[in-house]
């Protein structure tokens, strides 16, 4: 039990588990979704392990209403659900994949936090350019996850692939964790966290240099469209909260939140005046590479039960009605609705809609708090800005700019993300480190 006390293993721990929850699909596609199961029950039995050998320093209120009260309405949906074994099914992998998220959140400090996830990122991006290189110089064929069937090894539709073997011939790479998209955003997030790590100091210059690089290139190489456009998004706040930290008067700020809002109004109107052009830019398809045709689905669905929804089962169950037959794309079944908020409106309906959108709205108010307010140090003095207070407004960005073209940031990696923000912005660990804030705002941060 000592163990579970030594900074070094919690931070170990926070590691792996933040490299599982991220890169799920390397584990599954290498050792089997019934390897994966047994990785996942190590995982829970030891994040539980982690709150309860921690439970003495685990203050009552520690978790934000709306999270309590979205795992309730998934639990709860099980009563009025279309497919109650699956939702039992889903609800337990909700509730396993939020102690983890809690488990860390609430043991870790900021800088311990920051370090697990540049170690596991780090060990993300350098395991699929390996991955990638092999597949090419080595193997030289696409490959297939270890738990494709030998019917589906004759003929497999593209999306079933591991890798594509594209790396050479200047394609969109996978990675290890077989999807382009997810790849990029993994590089993104990436790109965020060295970032706040050059800025904090936490990392040699030169090295922190060559980390950014190659994240940089591992996008380049995923050309997601969805991940350009959060990075753009992620560019705009980090200018946004950069020009409050310039502003040193009320009157200053005022001015910067007009300016704001005037960019944002420009920035609104030129997407919508220049659509079909933009699209073109980003290599998409007027019907968005197909999600037009999911979202109609989702949405047809969804209007049949609006208020409440259908049960909660977070990935789609393709052996149960509806979603055995709802929508299937290039020969493979799809398991999300490719936008988070749908999917949220089909599985718990308007009043999951509320309960979610609350708990993404508040983080949001506790995390643009904490990087605009000055962290205090001593008695009287001015304060500072905190570099590590960047991490949860860029975060929570791209997680939402991906929300609107994927369903991820429910379930494994991007809802432990989304957790982990929640809970620290509550805790003001995450850009205060514990000290003293610096006016009442913090503190309404705190509170929130």
């Amino acid at each position: 039990m000592r163990l579970l006390e030594r900074r070094g293993f919690l931070t170990g721990f926070a590691t792996f588990a933040l490299f599982t929850v991220l890169a799920g699909d390397a584990w599954r596609n290498s050792i089997s979704w019934y390897g994966f199961g047994a990785l996942a029950a190590i995982l829970a039995a030891a994040s539980v392990a982690v709150l309860v050998r921690h439970r003495a320093s685990i203050r009552p209120g520690s978790l934000p209403w709306p999270l309590v009260a979205f795992l309730a309405l998934a639990a709860i949906s099980i009563a009025w659900s279309f497919y109650p074994g699956a939702s039992a099914i889903g609800v337990f992998a909700q509730v396993i994949t939020t102690l983890t998220a809690v488990a860390i959140a609430l043991v870790l400090t900021g800088d311990e936090l920051l370090r697990a996830l540049g170690w596991a990122l780090r060990a993300i991006l350098v395991l699929s350019l390996m991955f990638e290189l092999a597949v090419s110089l080595v193997v030289r064929a696409p490959v297939l996850p270890v738990w494709v069937t030998a019917a589906d090894r004759v003929d497999p539709p593209l999306m079933l692939y591991w890798s594509r073997n594209l790396l050479l011939e200047g394609d969109r790479i996978q990675g290890i964790v077989g999807n382009s998209g997810l790849l990029g955003m993994i590089a993104l997030i990436a790109l965020i966290v060295f970032g706040v790590q050059l800025a904090a100091g936490t990392v040699r210059r030169r090295l922190g240099i060559l980390w950014l690089l190659l994240a940089a290139t591992m996008l380049v190489l995923t050309r997601s469209a969805t991940i350009t456009v959060a990075l753009v998004a992620v560019l705009i706040v980090l200018g946004m909260i950069l020009a409050l930290r310039r502003a040193e008067s009320p009157r200053a700020r005022l001015a910067v939140y007009g300016g704001i809002v005037v960019a944002l109004a420009a920035v609104a109107g030129s997407v919508l005046a220049f659509r079909p052009v933009l699209l073109d830019l980003l290599g998409k398809s007027d019907d968005l590479t197909g999600r037009l045709d999911i979202w109609d689905a989702v949405i047809g669905l969804a209007t049949q039960r609006p208020v409440f929804g259908w049960g909660w089962v977070s990935f789609w169950a393709p052996w149960v009605e509806p979603f055995d037959n709802l929508v299937t794309r290039n020969g493979v079944i799809q398991l999300h609705a490719h936008n988070a908020w749908l999917d949220v409106w089909l599985q718990l309906g308007v009043v999951g809609l509320l309960v979610f959108g609350s708990l993404v709205v508040t983080t949001a108010i506790r995390s643009w708090l904490l990087a605009t307010d000055r962290v205090v140090t001593h008695q009287g003095d001015r304060g500072t800005f905190s570099s590590l207070s960047l991490l949860p407004p860029l975060l929570l960005t791209a997680l939402l700019v991906q929300s609107l073209a994927e369903s991820r940031i429910l379930v494994e990696g991007g809802w432990v993300l989304l957790v982990i923000l929640a809970v620290t912005t509550k805790l003001g660990v995450l850009g205060r480190l514990g000290r003293t804030p610096a006016n009442s705002r913090t503190g309404a941060a705190r509170a929130a």
